[in-house]
């Protein structure tokens, strides 16, 4: 085959971007397809919409040459808490609390609203010569070779690549053109997603609140502004967000409380129903699955965009390294190297954020004790309490060269 490109990306978002920067990096010729057109993409307006990194994510962006654009605007998240009870109760006395200052590395991660780190991203995508973007593009058909992968464009023009990557979120055409299946279901419950401005300063500090409809997070913005992350069941979320700005505000106060002074909603208000979608494989034939296209998990821990960030930065590693030893970068062998680092890792955060929700969104009062004493049980315990502070920054696990700040 005559390839027009090595490594062509179907979905322009955070998590296809991002891929392409480090491809090309690492030598290669990337084309991103993107269905959405560049001007959506470039909007400076905030819309609400942010995103908490871990540690080890920002690395990975600092490695490609984003984070410069981004950190001035990004606010360090330095404490958790998570608390436990009722809308109008308040917390329950017996919390988990994370510091910072128990790691050597530095915060635990940040917080990034899309507008800055979609346009950074998009800056740095323009800049490089070897990224070919094709705006307003969708792919119509894919077809595996003994050696490419031939993509047929809505305009009718084809694409010839070595390798071909979904990056195009949970109901991924790539993987279901390439016969991937998925296993997942719907949680009854669906999440209310703004920003608001407060009085008072939130000093860094990321809140995580369990009610029994489902989790409340509050989490540091900039200034005095958080992003609000509030799960209620599909029916109440409904109605919440049919309701005026003011009524929708009345609504919340009860659950968010007043340790922030009073507060007002700044930029949108979203919706989106909350599950579980697990590809069975994050390859096939020709073609990889990044992000959500590979496992779409419940927002409870905030780790949705991490993951995909570290399947992004094993992919270009597996790539940059099968590249330097002469092997077909979108062989068999090659994709199966990707699977084998990310597929566990993967598999297992679907099932503890599965576990957790279930554990939290109810109301039955012995499993509230069990909760409540097993929260205070790992604040209490130095070690535990570390695990689970250097598991908020990312730094478990075999991290990629991006990952720990290396270039590829």
């Amino acid at each position: 085959m005559e390839f027009d490109t090595d490594i062509a990306i179907i979905g322009g978002g955070l998590n296809g971007t991002t891929l392409a920067l480090a491809l090309a990096q690492a030598g290669q010729r990337v084309t991103l397809i993107d269905a959405q057109k560049a001007a959506l993409r470039e909007d400076p307006e905030f819309d609400g919409r942010s995103y908490a990194l871990a540690l080890t994510s920002t690395r990975l962006l600092d490695a490609v040459g984003v984070w410069d654009g981004v950190a001035e605007n990004a606010q360090p998240m330095l404490e958790i808490k998570v608390t436990d009870g009722r809308a109008g109760d308040g917390p329950s006395p017996m919390f988990m609390h994370f510091d910072h200052a128990e790691i050597e590395e530095g915060p635990m991660g940040f917080m990034v609203e899309d507008r800055y780190l979609r346009q950074a991203l998009q800056a740095a995508v323009s800049g490089t010569e070897a990224i070919t973007v094709l705006d307003g593009e969708t792919v119509v058909a894919q077809e595996a070779r003994v050696n490419g992968v031939t993509l047929t464009l809505g305009s009718g023009e084809t694409l010839q690549a070595r390798l071909a990557v979904g990056a195009d979120g949970r109901n991924t055409g790539t993987g279901e053109r390439a016969g991937i299946k998925r296993i997942g279901w719907a949680y009854g419950q669906t999440a209310l997603v703004c920003a608001i401005e407060h009085t008072l300063p939130h000093h860094g500090i990321a809140h995580q609140f369990f009610m029994p409809p489902g989790p409340l997070a509050i989490l540091p913005l900039t200034g005095n502004r958080s992003s609000i992350v509030w799960s209620e069941t599909d029916a109440a979320a409904k109605a919440i967000h049919a309701l005026s700005d003011d009524a929708y505000l009345d609504v919340l106060r009860p659950r968010f409380g007043s340790f922030l002074g009073d507060f007002k909603l700044a930029g949108k208000r979203y919706t989106y129903p909350l599950g579980l979608s697990l590809a069975h494989e994050m390859v096939a034939p020709r073609v990889a699955l990044v992000g959500d296209a590979a496992h779409g998990v419940h927002p409870i821990a905030g780790q949705g965009l991490n993951a995909g960030l570290r399947d992004i930065a094993a992919l270009a590693e597996v790539i940059a390294d099968a590249a330097r030893r002469g092997e077909d970068v979108g062989s068999d062998a090659a994709l199966a190297r990707y699977q084998e680092w990310r597929r566990f890792d993967n598999t297992t955060l679907a099932l503890a954020t599965d576990s957790f929700n279930r554990l939290f969104s109810n109301d039955n009062p012995l499993i509230r004790m069990a909760r409540d004493i097993g929260m205070a049980a790992v604040t209490a315990l130095p070690g535990l309490r570390r695990g689970f502070i250097r598991e908020a920054a990312g730094l478990t696990g075999d991290l990629p060269r991006l990952m720990q700040g290396k270039a590829l």
